[in-house]
């Protein structure tokens, strides 16, 4: 509908031989205000040499009857234009809303379109620790949010199996007297990264020694180190697994350091005039770009993260044949460096440079502060998603209104994660604060799903009392869930336009807060109502909104709570 006024709006510029304009058609932050709000008159006036309001009422008159579904327009303040539209609008619209189930809110903006979104990156031989849920949130939000929008969406993660921090796991593992043939877990590996890179810091013998082993593990040419590589290797990546499926994320692809660190060093090697020669490195002037300059490869030969991403812009594009978007989710800590990296990607592959975009997201901190996983003071994923749970559990024990099961406190701890993590911009710095991010009465993940628990459980109650679903008699008040719901479709283009997954989530939260007043006012499951088969539509409707809402988002949508 939104279109469909812009739309009607600027041909009837042209029709009254007025200048085009750049005007914006909104939803007013009031009801009362109309569905549709246009700032058209205040941004003609000058240019005209009329008052907003002369632009406004001659506008609106043109306008009138020109647009289906619209009842009125009606001029308000220095010269809005606001728009109403009829009853009949909206029982479409929640209609619609339910026929179309899991697919309500696409559209197909993106249809026919191969987009890559590459996010996580958690390295092997290192703990997956809280950072890296808090980063899967926001590159699986706008992997989504893609998909919604008809893109061919290919998640993909990027793994440092290679490099420095390796070397200290793998000198940690000789420490630590770890057999690569016997059991052992990913929790002792990141207990061994933490003692190489502490001791890497303090002990230059033994820094000297995770040199050689980090020398050793590119050329494989140590059998022991080969050993202790492999093994590590193999405990991280199955341990990584059981995380994504405990965060519903499926890659299509993993890529990884050990196969773009050759690539990218014969990329470096074979462009000296890119990356010329410093002091026994190959680097790259970021200077001469109003940047700032980065090594790519280091005085011993070895490719850095640098160059390793360089290659990796190739072995995506050989791995998924073409694509038409490349999209990488990081924290914001390295925002310099990416504009280096695309910088000198525009050199060598200036093709995949034009469509790669990075996204340098806030960081999540816990209100005991920043985590390190070099002094192994951080907190495993696990153990965090596992505290929260047990505190989930309790809450919900004590509301009484079902038992819950660890499954259950598990999926509202993730929505309690989640949607701390996406309720503001991801752009953004952000605490986590887990009494907060487990309320029950808004602004929460678990709010949003106990929501929709309480719908399902209203229609249930609805079928029991032999309630049928109808929008044929409807009451002549619009409910404000249903000013709502229609605006689905329109917030899912808009998030992904701005990449801004909060505006999901905030949508989400007014949403379950409308239908939360529109319970406590109205009987949904009354047989003696006249107008309960329209109000069972609205729940319907609503209930679908928030179950596909909370999948953009990463989050279940439980039928009880």
């Amino acid at each position: 509908m939104q279109g469909v006024i812009r739309t009607a709006i600027a041909e009837t510029l042209q029709s009254l031989g007025l200048p085009e304009a750049n005007f914006a058609v909104e939803h007013p932050a009031e009801v009362t205000h109309g569905d549709y709000a246009c700032n058209v008159a205040m941004v003609l006036a000058k240019q005209v040499g009329k008052s907003p309001r002369a632009v406004a009422e001659q506008v609106a008159e043109a306008l009138k009857d020109q647009i289906e579904y619209v009842d009125r327009i009606e001029i308000a303040g220095p010269g809005f234009l606001n728009f109403y539209l009829i009853r009949d609008f909206f029982s479409a619209e929640i209609e619609r809303a339910v026929s179309m189930g899991d697919d309500w809110g696409k559209n197909d903006t993106w249809a026919g379109k191969k987009v890559l979104v590459e996010y996580t990156d958690a390295n092997p031989f290192k703990e997956f620790h809280v950072g890296h849920l808090f980063t899967n949130a926001v590159g699986e939000s706008i992997a989504r949010l893609f998909m919604m929008n008809g893109a061919d969406t290919k998640r993909v993660n990027y793994q440092g199996d290679v490099g420095l921090h390796v070397a200290h796991a793998v000198w940690g593992m000789q420490q630590l007297g770890i057999d690569p043939e016997g059991d052992f877990s990913a929790r002792e590996l990141g207990k061994a990264y933490a003692l190489g890179a502490t001791t890497y810091k303090n002990d230059e013998a033994a820094a000297a020694a995770i040199r050689t082993i980090n020398k050793a593990v590119y050329d494989r040419r140590d059998e022991s180190i080969n050993a202790l590589y492999d093994a590590g290797r193999r405990v991280s990546l199955a341990y990584f697994e059981t995380i994504y499926k405990v965060v519903d994320t499926e890659f299509a692809e993993s890529f990884f350091e050990s196969e773009a660190g050759p690539r990218g060093k014969e990329l470096v090697l074979n462009n000296p005039d890119i990356f010329p020669e410093s002091d026994g490195a190959r680097i790259f002037k970021g200077e001469d770009y109003g940047l700032h300059t980065r090594v790519f490869l280091n005085k011993e030969g070895l490719p850095t993260y640098e160059a390793k991403e360089l290659a990796l812009a190739k072995i995506k594009e050989e791995r998924f044949g073409h694509y038409d978007w490349s999209v990488i989710s990081t924290a914001s800590e390295v925002n310099e460096y990416f504009k280096v990296l695309k910088t000198a990607m525009g050199l060598v592959y200036p093709e995949l440079a034009n469509k790669t975009e990075h996204i340098g997201h806030g960081m999540v901190r816990l209100t005991t502060g920043k985590m390190s996983s070099r002094t192994g003071d951080v907190i495993p994923a696990i153990d965090f998603i596992d505290e929260v749970a047990a505190a989930a559990a309790s809450k919900m024990a004590e509301g009484g209104d079902t038992e819950p099961d660890a499954e259950l406190a598990r999926d509202v701890a993730i929505a309690a994660i989640k949607y701390s993590t996406l309720r503001g911009s991801i752009l953004q710095n952000s605490i986590f604060d887990k009494e907060a991010a487990l309320s029950f009465e808004g602004d929460s993940g678990p709010y949003l799903q106990y929501t929709h628990a309480r719908i399902n459980s209203v229609l249930a109650k609805a079928t029991a009392a032999g309630l049928t679903a109808s929008t044929g008699l409807a009451p002549e008040e619009i409910y404000l869930a249903e000013r709502l719901v229609y605006q689905f479709e329109e917030v899912v283009a808009e998030a992904l336009v701005d990449r801004a997954p909060h505006k999901v989530t905030g949508y989400l939260t007014e949403l379950a807060a409308a239908f939360n007043t529109f319970y406590a006012h109205q009987k949904i499951a009354d047989k003696e109502d006249t107008y309960a088969p329209y109000k069972i539509v609205v729940a319907e409707a609503v209930k679908q909104t928030l179950r596909n809402g909370l999948w953009v988002l990463g989050i279940k949508a439980p039928d009880k709570m």
